[in-house]
Parts: structure tokens; sequence; C-alpha cells
């Protein structure tokens, strides 16, 4: 567990450098991504329409992946103290629920007038499928920002109609808490 964040400014950052987070993607990410977005879209929420389309099942949202793009950018490589500029992402494969998604981002270019970098980012599921490419360009750091880890408020989810107190005779759990790693 790691209990500080720490950037690279763009002194410390070389061509080739990396950085990668994998996470397993539950419909719980998928819903509350709905709710946080308000992309409500049926092919993501609504098995029954989901089934019939040319997916045959339920989609995580394209952007989650590019979230986790973000999560990389500002918390690793730049990190603490990104600017992000542009990003440019193609979706080639559909990100389904229990897919395991490594995300990465690496440095191809840097432009030292504005402190540019320009990296690739890829997302790759558990057959090795590249199911997300592009390239996102930010501002890298000039100072160095090393911070302890900050707390997350805990997330609660709740589908219509349920309480609280339903939530423990759910078998599997259908209530998901989210807490900072």
């Amino acid at each position: 567990m790691h209990i500080h964040i720490e950037n690279r400014t763009f002194d410390e950052i070389s061509l080739g450098d990396r950085a990668e987070l994998t996470r397993v993607v539950q419909q719980s990410d998928i819903e509350l991504f709905a709710v946080l977005s308000g992309d409500i879209n049926p092919a993501h929420l609504d098995e029954e329409y989901a089934n019939a389309s040319k997916f045959q099942g339920v989609i995580a949202h394209g952007m989650w992946g590019g979230a986790l793009v973000s999560t990389l950018l500002g918390t690793q490589l730049p990190g603490p103290g990104t600017i992000y500029l542009q990003q440019s992402l193609q979706f080639k494969y559909p990100v389904r629920p229990g897919d395991e998604v490594t995300v990465s981002v690496e440095v191809r270019e840097k432009r030292d007038e504005y402190r540019h970098v320009l990296l690739d980012c890829q997302a790759v599921n558990q057959a090795g499928k590249v199911v997300i490419s592009g390239e996102a360009l930010v501002m890298a750091p000039k100072v160095k920002v090393r911070r302890p880890v900050p707390q997350v408020p805990e997330v609660l989810l709740l589908h219509a109609g349920e309480q609280i107190e339903d939530q423990a005779a759910a078998a599997p759990p259908r209530v998901e808490v989210f807490r900072a790693a």
C-alpha cells in the first residue's frame, strides 16, 4: 500500500518511461460510472437490450478506460501537478464485466518549450487484445511533489428500492465499497 503519491518532473522524464495499472471490470464499476457521468446508454445497464445488440452483452463505457488513462497521468506518470491538454482514443473491442484490463502509458516525445510530453496510451484485455489505443498530451510539472495519499469518501451503491439492510442478505454481494488503495 502506497502512503505517498509522487510525481516525475519534466526533467526527470525520459523517452520510453512507462506506467501501468490493472483492473478487473465489475458490474458495479459500470453502474457507478453511469451514475457519475450520466451515461445511461442501455448497452451498459440493460442486460436484455445489450444481449440483443451487436455486442451480445453488457459492455463497459469506453471512457471508463479513458478515465484509467487519466488515473495514470495524474498519479504516476507524470503524476501530481500534471496538466492534461489533449487525448485521442480509439475503442477497438468491447470491454465486459469480468474482463481484466491493463492500461499503460509510455512517453513517446518531450517538447522542451512548454514542458509538453506526448504519451502513447493502450489498454489490453486478459486475452492480450488491444481494446483501446491512442495518445495523450500533457504539460509535465516543473516542481517536485510528494504528498500523502488523499483519503477519498466511501461509496455505497444501492439500486432503486434497495435498503442498506437488504445488502447483508444479498448473495453475491451487490454493494461495493470503494476505498483508496
